[in-house]
Order: structure tokens, then sequence, then C-alpha cells
């Protein structure tokens, strides 16, 4: 799988990509990731990309077509495997999906990535900046509004990287086992290990019994009912 990510703020994505289970996964070649940044579509000579919005209020907007030229390079990368300026740079495939980060977009779940997962190659995510991007993007191309929770961030990166890590995980090979996914087993929110016992401030903490069982029925049912 491939992620597309428009960008103004690419180095912002280094320090979370490149460690731990997403750094292996991209090594590995599980999952790519791919930058486009709209200052690098951009007419004006200093490259720049934002505007007062129209009908007045605070803040600036992103224009729209250095926005439109990046999603179209990035689509046609998804395509081809490599750049083009064919006629097919605007029309994704099947196997392509573009998704626009928004406050009031559709809330993603786990279901959401792993149905994302499983049904494209391609995952193109538009992430704004300032006040937004200008709205004209969505009549060009086909894409979904998606929001990762109930609040405003100062830009859609951290959601980005959220979608990154929850779809990948849904990818075969990323994780170790598939028995790694919490969310296709039973799993207690709370979890324990060595030593069994501990000691802070003279205060004794134990494990709980039933873990020390080995009564696996017992154990799962003990799990259900803290999953609850």
């Amino acid at each position: 799988m491939t992620f597309h990510i428009i960008t103004l703020f690419e180095d912002a994505f280094s320090s979370y990509l490149g460690e731990s289970i997403i750094k292996r996964a991209i090594e590995d070649k599980k999952i790519r990731i791919k930058f486009y940044n709209p200052r690098d579509f951009s007419e004006d000579k200093w490259r720049r990309i934002d505007q007062k919005p129209y009908g007045g209020g605070p803040g600036m907007v992103i224009q729209a077509l250095p926005v439109v030229k990046a999603i179209a390079k990035a689509i046609s990368k998804s395509s081809t495997g490599r750049a083009s300026d064919g006629a097919g740079a605007k029309n994704p495939t099947k196997s392509t999906k573009i998704i626009f980060l928004s406050p009031s977009g559709k809330q993603f779940t786990n279901d959401y990535a792993k149905s994302s997962a499983k049904k494209y190659k391609n995952i193109i995510i538009v992430s704004g900046r300032y006040e937004g991007i200008d709205a004209r993007i969505k009549k060009i191309f086909k894409m979904e509004d998606v929001s990762v929770g109930p609040f405003v961030l100062t830009g859609g990166e951290l959601p980005a990287m959220i979608l990154i890590d929850c779809i990948a995980r849904q990818v075969k090979g990323v994780l170790g086992s598939a028995q790694s996914l919490e969310e296709s087993r039973i799993a207690s929110p709370d979890v324990y290990t060595r030593p069994e016992v501990f000691t802070f401030k003279n205060k004794k903490y134990h494990v709980p019994k039933i873990l020390l069982s080995g009564n696996h029925a017992k154990i799962e049912e003990w799990r259900k009912g803290r999953k609850k």
C-alpha cells in the first residue's frame, strides 16, 4: 500500500515515520509514503500558496490550483508507479482513494481503516493548514471528508499520521502476528506483566489472580467484562 500525502510540512512526519513498527513496515516495503508539497506546484516566484478568503474573515486560505496539481501528480503516480502528464492524471483508478481531512468529515474508525486497507492500494490524504483549502478542489476530484475526532487541530499532519498508522496496521505483514490486532480479538484495556508483585511507597501492587490461574476460558470471560 502507498500513502500519498499532500502537505506543506513534510518534515512534521519524519520523527513518527522513522520509528518502531511504521519504520519497519517502510523498510520491509509493506507500505510506502510519498509526499507532495503544494508549494512545488505554485506559479508564484516566491512559491506562495495562500491568499485572503473571499467574503472576509481571519487567516489565510490555501489556493486550489497548487493543491489540484499536487493531487493530480499523486494520482498519476498511483496509476503508473511514476510521474506522468497523461490524460489519466486526474482520474484515479478504483484502487485509489482520496481523503480530505476535515473536522466536519466522517468519523474515522477501525472499521474504516480495515475497509480502506482491503479495497485500496493507494490512499491520497489531503492535509490542510491555516483556514483551510479552497473548496473548489472538491469539484475536480471525488474525495471523502474524514475527521479523526470532534476537535480542531492546527493542521492536518497529525490526523494524517493517525490514518497512516491505523490503516497500515491492517496491511498484511505490517504487524508480526494477526493476533496483534487488538481490535480483532478479546483484549482488556488493562494489561499486566512481570513482576507479579511490586512495592511503591510501602504499598504492594498485585497482578489480578485470574490472570495467574491458567484457566483460559475464565481469563477470556474476565477480558470481555473489562472491555465493556
